[in-house]
């Protein structure tokens, strides 16, 4: 791994002034472009999806999928510290342009990926099938359709597994327009799953699982062939590279700390509700994270956009241009985040009763407090980045990972105690808080981040956007009426309101010139004088 000595220099917007920087930067901007299109019709596809897919399997059953996925999900927590290890490896490979080493770590990788699948799918059968029958609150006439639904989880699970290594070479090539092609047409898919779920006579619950089993096994055919048109370096053959296999696995199973701290802080907590409340519950969750993964995919487009560019800056020994990309980042997703945030917190409530006829208990609530969550890890987000590209990744993956593995015992404490369902989002966003200025502190050594520079440059200015941004459109909450026109009213006002103050505030003194050349060059009317 590359052990430069950090720089301190605290990064601004306008470093690397030279034409390989600006040419990085309109990939970034081109790259997010394409992301924001495919999340614009993605949005809109899943939101309509997810209303189909619990209208069609009714609270209970919608519950059950989603509480039996978190089981699934949970068994897979070594192989998402190896995705994460598999995509920092192709792009640091891919940054330092050495084709044959990249070769071999595609190869490897997909060996390890089909490997684990087999294991993942074995204990899944085996530990699985017994945590659901002995553990979960699933009705008695349920029982079943739920087994099969653990049946068929396991093997999408296993297909998705075996997708990571196409799916992380894609981005890492910054194909963003090809994964914005793909992710569309898996949204198109799934809504023609949830529009043929309504037309079946036979076990709803057992259909949709088995039709989303064939969605992933159709992607997965997808992403093998366009990266065998397009990648040379996707060509497998067997290969076995002691050394590649000991760094990527002593990568991931220090990162396997982290990364299992996640799975278990949002599917152990999803468990943990079913286990206390029952499947009513998980439907409320799942109907709430349905928007968590929505929005979120704002912060994932603005990420994948930058994050190559950040592991590539770091490969290459351009530190400084990193750490201006990790800052500036951080603030863009923050931005883009709380300007759909604020109207959806807001209105909870009036949006969920127009986008669902049924909405379970609880569901209003979760959404509001998963979305301040959001907004909260949204901020830590391009720190992980930097520091998997550094390498160094043991102390820092032993204490932050440390702290998020506190999220379910001390959920698990407050359901004894007996407190409310939300109680698990709230020290869910409670110690998201901590873990951010925990990474900061252990960040520091590992990149040359300026820790007071990041406190006042994107910590303060963020805070200061979301608290000023929220007075008038909350005022303008408070006076309406609920309705149309008091949706439409706080809309308008909190996207006003988000881009005025980030203008103003949020952005830095090059920020609001590139923004303001922008719109003269594509409004020339507004320079004459």
């Amino acid at each position: 791994m590359m052990e430069e000595q950090p720089q301190n220099t605290a990064p601004t917007a306008a470093e690397q002034p030279n034409t390989e920087a600006i040419s990085n930067n309109r990939r970034i901007a081109k790259n997010a472009l394409m992301l924001y299109i495919r999340m614009f019709l993605t949005m809109c596809i899943g939101l309509y999806t997810s209303r189909i897919v619990l209208n069609a399997l009714g609270v209970e059953d919608y519950g059950i999928y989603n509480v039996v996925g978190s089981i699934v999900a949970m068994f897979s927590i070594l192989t998402l510290s190896l995705s994460q290890s598999i995509s920092r490896f192709l792009t640091f490979e891919l940054g330092r342009n050495d084709i044959e080493k990249l070769n071999k770590v595609f190869c490897t990788s997909l060996i390890i990926q089909s490997l684990l699948a087999l294991m993942i799918v074995i204990f899944i059968e085996s530990i699985g099938w017994w945590f659901l029958n002995n553990k979960m609150q699933i009705p008695p006439n349920r029982v079943e359709a739920a087994t099969w639904v653990l049946h068929l989880s396991a093997i999408t699970s296993a297909i998705g597994l075996i997708c990571v290594p196409y799916n992380a070479l894609i981005i890492a090539h910054e194909r963003m327009s090809a994964f914005a092609r793909i992710g569309i047409f898996e949204a198109l898919l799934k809504l023609s799953v949830a529009i043929l779920l309504t037309k079946v006579l036979y076990d709803r619950l057992i259909i949709y699982a088995t039709l989303m089993a064939l969605v992933a096994v159709v992607l997965r055919i997808i992403y093998g062939i366009y990266s065998h048109r397009h990648f040379q370096e996707s060509r497998f053959h067997w290969i076995f590279d002691k050394k590649l296999l000991k760094d990527m696995f002593g990568f991931a199973g220090w990162n396997f700390i982290g990364a299992s701290s996640v799975v278990l802080r949002d599917q152990g907590g999803n468990v943990l509700l079913n286990m206390f409340f029952g499947p009513a519950v998980n439907a409320a969750r799942g109907i709430a994270w349905q928007v968590y993964g929505t929005v979120f995919q704002v912060v994932s487009n603005i990420q994948t956009a930058f994050n190559p560019q950040i592991t590539k800056s770091f490969a290459g020994g351009n530190r400084n241009f990193m750490l201006s990309l990790i800052f500036r980042c951080t603030r863009f997703s923050f931005f883009a985040l709380l300007v759909l945030s604020l109207p959806l917190m807001l209105e909870a409530h009036f949006l969920l009763k127009l986008w669902l006829k049924i909405v379970p208990e609880h569901t209003a609530v979760f959404t509001c407090i998963i979305l301040l969550f959001a907004m909260s890890e949204s901020l830590a987000q391009p720190i992980v980045t930097g520091m998997l590209a550094s390498g160094r990744i043991i102390k820092f993956q032993l204490i932050a990972g440390g702290i998020q593995l506190m999220n379910l015992p001390i959920a698990y404490m407050a359901f004894r105690l007996g407190a409310s369902p939300e109680s698990v989002f709230i020290i869910a966003l409670i110690i998201s808080q901590i873990s951010l200025f925990a990474k900061l502190i252990l960040v520091k050594p590992l990149i040359g981040l300026n820790v007071k520079e990041y406190i006042l440059q994107v910590y303060f200015r963020v805070l200061l956007v979301a608290v000023i941004s929220t007075l008038l459109p909350l005022l303008t909450h408070i006076v309406l009426l609920q309705g149309w026109g008091r949706l439409v009213a706080v809309s308008c006002v909190s996207v006003a309101s988000v881009a005025i103050t980030t203008f103003f505030i949020g952005f830095n003194a090059n920020e609001r010139k590139y923004v303001t050349d922008k719109v003269h060059s594509l409004f020339p009317v507004l320079t004459r004088h």
